[in-house]
């Protein structure tokens, strides 16, 4: 299947390190030019090396922080004209109401609810004005499978799964699409890690952190690149009657019955 993503531009935050850089990855073996943003100049500087060495593309990188709304104006100069928007950057805190105070609650959203919410406002005038453009929102399950143990990202989930559909529910009258899929657990660093230190807490092997995800389907998380697929099919002219919706990626958990 023809993506013809080639040589289309495309800015994608959070791109240094997991399922950004695995996005940021697929698109450029499309032979699509890449601009990555993330806080860590370092990280962001090997990821594009990489990315430039292998598939000779153009790379470009940003190192901002999106939590501070200023620095979108920055990122327009720096990318002022991406054809695709993937808007992944964000990392919410777990914990119950009492666990997660306002401080850390604001931090969070910050950067991921309305980091999401004002580069789409930004990024969406501009192909709005030349009628065309496509924005991808990575959000996460648990804007669909609520847990009082995850509040403050359940809740900025629900939000942006809300905001997405409402967005593209009529952009795409104007040639913009906007739609996102939710992940559930990605193998990810950030969860392996995780997932070491708890067998280590339980007294046991670190190296065992899978047996941990041996409840999902297949029996493991998401991979990255899975995620990237995803996204790169939803981005491409293949999905082009697709806007205003958030596509589930869970292996089919959240229409398991429960046991009782």
């Amino acid at each position: 299947m023809q993506l013809n993503l080639t040589d289309k531009t495309v800015l994608i935050s959070g791109g240094s390190k997991g399922i950004g850089f695995a996005v940021a990855t697929a698109f450029a073996e499309e032979g699509a030019h890449v601009h990555l943003v993330s806080r860590s100049s370092d990280d962001l500087a090997a990821a594009a090396e990489s990315l430039r060495r292998r598939y000779q593309v153009d790379v470009q990188f940003s190192a901002l922080d999106l939590s501070d709304s200023s620095n979108i104006n920055h990122l327009l100069e720096a990318c002022p004209n991406p054809d695709i928007l993937v808007n992944n950057a964000g990392a919410i805190p777990a914990g119950n109401l009492q666990a997660v105070d306002e401080e850390t609650w604001r931090a969070a959203w910050d950067l991921k609810v309305f980091g999401y919410i004002n580069m789409t406002r930004a990024y969406m005038a501009m192909m709005l004005a030349r009628g065309q453009g496509v924005i991808v929102n990575v959000v996460g399950l648990a804007g669909v499978r609520m847990d009082a143990g995850y509040v403050c990202g359940s809740t900025g989930n629900a939000s942006l799964d809300a905001f997405t559909r409402a967005v593209g529910s009529n952009s795409i009258d104007q040639g913009v699409r906007v739609l996102g899929v939710h992940p559930g657990a990605v193998q990810t660093d950030r969860i392996i890690n995780l997932m070491r230190t708890r067998a280590a807490a339980d007294g046991k092997n670190p190296d065992d952190w899978a047996d941990y995800l041996s409840n999902l389907p297949l029996s493991r998380a998401i991979e990255p690149q899975e995620v990237a697929d995803l996204v790169l099919f939803l981005a491409s002219e293949r999905a082009s009657y697709l806007s205003g919706i958030m596509i589930p990626m869970d292996g089919g958990m959240s229409n398991r019955a429960s046991a009782f």
